[in-house]
C-alpha cells in the first residue's frame, strides 16, 4: 500500500511531511512525498517559511504518480493559490481518494496559508476531493461563519459539502467539552459522530496532520471512509494520551504509542 503526502516540511518533525510519513509507517503505508514549504521550526513557533515554487511542486507530483501505484493522497499545508491551483489541476479526474487537511494556521498561530488562497480551496480543490477535514477556527475561515454551537458545525460542514467534496469531518478539538467530539457529514447520508473522552496537555503539535494522514493511510489499506476516520480517531488519540515531552513548548504528538499500547482505544460512535 502507498499513501502520498502534500504538504509543507517542519524541521521540528512535529507536523507537516515528518508527521505525515511517520503515522503511513506506524499503519503499514508506504509514504511518498511532495514538499509545497520549507519551515523552520520548532515546539515554539514558525520562524521562517520558505515556498516551493509550484512548478516544482507539480515536477514532484509528476515524478510519485508516473512511479508509484498511490492508492491514497492527502494535502496538508498548501501555502498559496498557485499551489492548490497546481496541485488540483494534476489531480483533476483521478480516482485516487483525496484528503484534505486545510492547514492555515500553525499552533503558535503563524500563518501556514496567504489569504488570497482561501477561494482556491472551496472553487478547486474541495471539489474534487473525497474528505476534508478542518477544525473549528479553518471551517470558520472557509465558510465564513462563527462556529459556537453544535448548530453552526452542522451549518458549516453543508456549506462545505455544496463544494462538491464527498465528506466533511469537522474535528472537535477546540470546542469546550469534555469529550473530543468529532462530527462527521456526507452526501446523501445521515451524519455520525466520534467521540473519546478529551485528554488535557500543550503538547498537541501535529495532530491535524497526524489524523489526517492516519485517515489517508486508513483509505490506503482499502478501508472504507467509516474505518478509516476510526481509525485515525484512534491513532490520534493515542498520539495524545502519551506525549514524548520533549522541546520546550508545544510538543509534538507521540506517533509510536498507537503501536505500543496494549489497551483498547476506545471510540464512542454516536449515530443521529
Amino acid at each position: 500500500m502507498i499513501a502520498c503526502t502534500i504538504a509543507g516540511s517542519d524541521s521540528g518533525g512535529g507536523a507537516g511531511i515528518q508527521a505525515d510519513l511517520k503515522t503511513f509507517q506506524e499503519l503499514k503505508v508506504f509514504g511518498t512525498s511532495v514538499i509545497t514549504a520549507l519551515t523552520a521550526q520548532n515546539t515554539q513557533g514558525v520562524h521562517d517559511i520558505f515556498p516551493v515554487d509550484a512548478g516544482f511542486v507539480e515536477a514532484q507530483l509528476t515524478a510519485v504518480l508516473d512511479d508509484f501505484e498511490v492508492k491514497a493522497i492527502k494535502t496538508g499545508m498548501l501555502f498559496d493559490s498557485s499551489i492548490i491551483r497546481t496541485v488540483a489541476r494534476q489531480l483533476y479526474g483521478t480516482d485516487i481518494p483525496i484528503v484534505v487537511d486545510p492547514v492555515m494556521v500553525a499552533k503558535g498561530g503563524q500563518r501556514l496559508l496567504l489569504e488570497e488562497a482561501v477561494s482556491a480551496y472551496k472553487e478547486v480543490l474541495l471539489p474534487i476531493s473525497t474528505v476534508c477535514t478542518p477544525n473549528i477556527p479553518e471551517a470558520e475561515v472557509l465558510t465564513g461563519i462563527t462556529i459556537a454551537t453544535e448548530q453552526d458545525i452542522e451549518r458549516a460542514a453543508r456549506i462545505l459539502l455544496a463544494t462538491g467534496v464527498r465528506c466533511v469531518v469537522m474535528k472537535g478539538g477546540h470546542l469546550k467539552s469534555d469529550k473530543a467530539t468529532d462530527a462527521i457529514y456526507q452526501q446523501d447520508e445521515p451524519p455520525f459522530y466520534v467521540e473519546t473522552d478529551r485528554f488535557e496537555t500543550p503538547h498537541t503539535h501535529g495532530t491535524g496532520c497526524t489524523f489526517s494522514a492516519a485517515l489517508t493511510a486508513g483509505l490506503a489499506r482499502g478501508m472504507s471512509l467509516h474505518e478509516a476516520i476510526l481509525l485515525a480517531k484512534r491513532f490520534v488519540d493515542a498520539a495524545i494520551r502519551h506525549p514524548l515531552n520533549i522541546g520546550h513548548g508545544r510538543g509534538p504528538t507521540n506517533h509510536f504509542a498507537y503501536n505500543q499500547m496494549e489497551e483498547e482505544i476506545k471510540v464512542h460512535v454516536i449515530q443521529s
